[in-house]
């Protein structure tokens, strides 16, 4: 089954199922009520501290911690999901670029399988997606839920925030593909170069 980052409603779960296609759905608790809001925007907000667990490539880094870096959050799943294997390019990218300048690139990974998560199975992931930064998983879409789909409408949960040296979400790229050529990557980019001067 392809893992696509989309949040699916019902009724267009009820659609896929009847179609048979191959999108994926989230876990019942992260599933958004028919009568959630529509989208809400956490630019200019200070997002709660992330409870993220089995860190790879790094030790446990806590938010607050961070503080006086730009950080660059990217939720991911497996490689099965075509947007976050196009992403991975243009994360690596911005890691090499720019962490010398102070941006932190962490990875963070939300689990869409149908099976249980295996041991050992998101460090083999981040090893395919090429990550040489910090990867982190988020347990139950805990984070994810808090910062982004509670009370919200939202087509994606392959989200990205940039987060500004105060700890202020400045730049949210609502998931899908980022590319660094597309008109959304660019607008990424640059949001990157301004907070780090």
């Amino acid at each position: 089954m392809c893992q696509c980052g989309r949040v699916m409603r019902p009724l267009a779960l009820a659609l896929v199922c009847a179609c048979a296609t191959t999108e994926a759905t989230e876990p019942p608790s992260a599933q958004p009520s028919a009568s959630a809001a529509t989208e809400g925007d956490p630019i200019g907000t200070t997002p709660p501290e992330w409870q993220l667990e089995g860190w790879i490539q790094s030790p446990p880094l806590r938010l607050a911690a961070l503080r006086g870096k730009v950080v660059l959050a990217r939720w991911f799943t497996s490689p099965s999901c075509p947007h976050c294997a196009a992403s991975s390019r243009a994360l690596t990218t911005l890691h090499r670029r720019f962490r010398e300048r102070g941006l932190v690139v962490v990875g963070i990974y939300h689990h869409k399988d149908d099976e249980p998560l295996r041991d050992g199975a998101v460090a083999e992931y981040a090893k395919q997606y090429g990550f040489e930064f910090p990867v982190a998983i988020d347990p139950e879409w805990r984070t994810l839920r808090r910062w982004w789909l509670d009370g919200h409408d939202r087509d994606y949960t392959s989200v990205s925030f940039l987060i500004d040296k105060r700890g202020v979400i400045r730049h949210v790229h609502p998931g899908g593909t980022i590319d660094l050529d597309a008109p959304d990557g660019k607008a990424l980019l640059s949001k990157v170069e301004e907070l780090l001067k």
